[in-house]
């Protein structure tokens, strides 16, 4: 055991503990955190047009301060990046956050000096946790390597902007940075397929310890390590122990990538958003994402069931209810004020409070009023193909409301298939069975004879990655939609079948 994990566990231990400490405590940290923020952006244009100094209680915040989304907020994000000060937050932010939206183009969320640190030793105490539970630091002593986006900025009226990736890449601890892989030159590159073959040039012949990323990213450098060697990753690198993910449900992939490894690691789930660490997996054995309480935000949650209402019920932490679907809302110390991220959560344990992230509060289909979310068909999904041993590449789910075919409407899955199944229409009936055990409502649907059972079309291999890469988002932080209420993606996917 090397110097770094000798040094590592005491550490771990002492952050294990607080972590721990401030879950006991969850509602007061909330409440600190809303009176925290709230005073502090008194003095700004957003307090002062939402009478922060009238804030005393949870109330009063509800009666004050609006749920709104990037598109509520933009008059006065706009007015931030034009290089204003005391808008949002004290002073300037120190940097944006650029993501791509649907709606509003490109969207830049504020970080804060306050709020950066949080970013950075939030993913420093996942591992931290895991350390102290299962007293594995061996992982510290090789190379680790985090596939990201560039880190590359550019200043937008004096404040630098880019990918969180990139920023939070220019946070490494220094104790690590020596060990970080790929190196910053090949990490800059943009062309995801040329960065995937640069970092398996500077990898391939590492102690690799520990990968991190978006699992169908991390399975596009595993094919390449395997096109390369013709092994297992075991075989590769035998001390890669540790896998660490986020922005997607890990089970879809699991099976394929715990092949191409040939043996199982430990993985840690993050839930990093560019506007704050909202929880990660603390320990191996507990269900859920542990929600950060005391990390600079204040959340908030909505049911999901009434989130379009004109005044949808808004909870604070402390009147949540397990195994409800919420939208979850956040206000935080880089000045952002009953924000809507879009992502959908439900609770599985109060003590401590531990979330499970159930997909997009956009992405569902309710074309007949189904309602059907991204945990229902991520679910049906595996237990079909888990069942039979079916490999699944990727899929997403569309609804076809006018069957160019004729007769009643259904739900239209598009699958790549890693190991298609033998009889695909079996597998389809299944699928439809399973999909009515997860959702009562599409089941009366099929039941009243309103939808036909759903149909599977299948997909190449290649099928979901020829169309990220035709929409500019192959690599990074880009997440194919598991399911929507048009046909837009659909479209484009079959599209690729006719050229």
């Amino acid at each position: 055991m090397g110097i770094k994990a000798i040094l590592a566990k005491p550490f771990a231990r002492y952050i294990s503990g607080k972590v721990k400490k401030e879950s006991e405590q969850a509602l007061f940290w909330q409440e600190t955190w809303m009176k925290k923020i709230v005073q502090s952006a008194t003095p700004t244009k957003f307090g002062s047009d939402h009478n922060f100094s009238k804030i005393k209680t949870y109330q009063d915040f509800k009666s004050q301060v609006p749920v709104k989304d990037y598109e509520g907020l933009k008059t006065y994000i706009d007015e931030t990046v034009a290089g204003k000060e005391n808008i949002l937050w004290p002073g300037k932010p120190l940097y944006f956050a650029k993501t791509s939206g649907t709606t509003s183009g490109v969207k830049y969320i504020p970080i804060s000096k306050e709020s950066i640190g949080f970013h950075i030793n939030s993913a420093r105490n996942a591992l931290l946790c895991y350390i102290a539970e299962t007293g594995n630091a061996n992982f510290v002593d090789g190379k680790l390597i985090f596939l990201s986006g560039s880190p590359e900025m550019e200043k937008k009226n004096g404040i630098f902007t880019g990918r969180l990736s990139g920023i939070v890449n220019h946070h490494v601890p220094g104790y690590l940075r020596t060990n970080q892989m790929p190196s910053y030159e090949t990490n800059c590159m943009e062309d995801w397929e040329k960065k995937v073959e640069k970092i398996t040039d500077e990898t391939i012949d590492q102690n690799m310890t520990l990968i991190s990323g978006i699992p169908p990213w991390v399975q596009m450098y595993f094919d390449k390590i395997k096109e390369r060697t013709s092994k297992p990753i075991k075989d590769v690198f035998p001390n890669f122990n540790l896998f660490v993910y986020g922005g997607v449900n890990f089970e879809p992939y699991r099976a394929k990538l715990e092949q191409s490894i040939g043996k199982k690691v430990d993985t840690i789930e993050t839930y990093p958003a560019s506007e704050g660490f909202i929880a990660y997996q603390d320990s191996q054995e507990a269900n859920g994402l542990l929600l950060l309480v005391n990390n600079g935000i204040f959340f908030e949650f909505i049911p999901v069931s009434e989130f379009f209402d004109e005044n949808p019920t808004r909870l604070s932490l402390a009147d949540i209810e397990l195994d409800v679907n919420y939208a979850i809302i956040l206000t935080t110390n880089a000045g952002l004020y009953g924000y809507s991220i879009g992502d959908t959560v439900k609770f599985v344990s109060k003590n401590p409070y531990r979330i499970k992230v159930t997909g997009r509060i956009k992405h569902y289909i309710s074309a007949f009023g189904e309602h059907v979310i991204g945990e229902e068909v991520e679910e049906a999904m595996l237990n079909v193909a888990n069942f039979h041993g079916i490999g699944i590449t990727e899929f997403t789910v569309a609804p076809q409301v006018n069957p160019p075919e004729g007769g009643l409407p259904y739900h239209e899955w598009l699958v790549s298939f890693e190991t298609a199944p033998t009889n695909l229409v079996q597998f389809a009936q299944e699928l439809d069975k399973a999909m009515q055990q997860k959702n009562i409502y599409y089941k009366d649907l099929i039941d009243g004879s309103i939808l036909q059972p759903l149909k599977v079309k299948v997909l190449p291999t290649d099928a979901f990655i020829n169309y990220m890469k035709s929409q500019g988002k192959l690599g990074g932080q880009n997440k194919v939609p598991r399911l929507s209420n048009d046909r837009k993606i659909a479209e484009l996917l079959i599209s690729q079948l006719e050229n």
